[in-house]
């Protein structure tokens, strides 16, 4: 389970951010996941409620996962299409010449303190 690792690395994160900024408690982190990075929301949620209670600034705060969706481009005819539906294959040439532009990725996109 990574999402744990996750959790930890992106609480150690806030709580630098909220000491750099003079905030006291932090209510809301939003996180930015693509839907093909394998990371599964709802463990990231349970794992963050867990492990908010081990950091005064995190108590009682909520995670909110954002869901960025994944896209592919083909080299061969040069369009982008939904991964999630079509996979490596581009629908529009048949090429498999292609690869992931979004969707893979975790981002701190946003912090909300008191």
């Amino acid at each position: 389970m990574h999402e744990l690792g996750i959790v930890f690395h992106v609480a150690k994160q806030v709580e630098e951010v909220a000491e750099q900024n003079g905030a006291e408690h932090i209510n809301e982190v939003v996180l930015s996941i693509g839907e093909v990075s394998t990371v599964i929301p709802d463990y990231l949620i349970d794992c963050w409620s867990w492990n908010a209670k081990k950091y005064p600034r995190l108590e009682g705060s909520k995670l909110t996962c954002e869901t960025i969706k994944a896209v592919t481009f083909c080299e061969d005819c040069k369009q982008e299409y939904e991964t999630v539906a079509h996979g490596k294959t581009c629908p529009h040439c048949g090429s498999d010449n292609t690869y992931l532009v979004t969707g893979n990725e975790v981002i701190l996109k946003e912090v909300i303190a008191d």
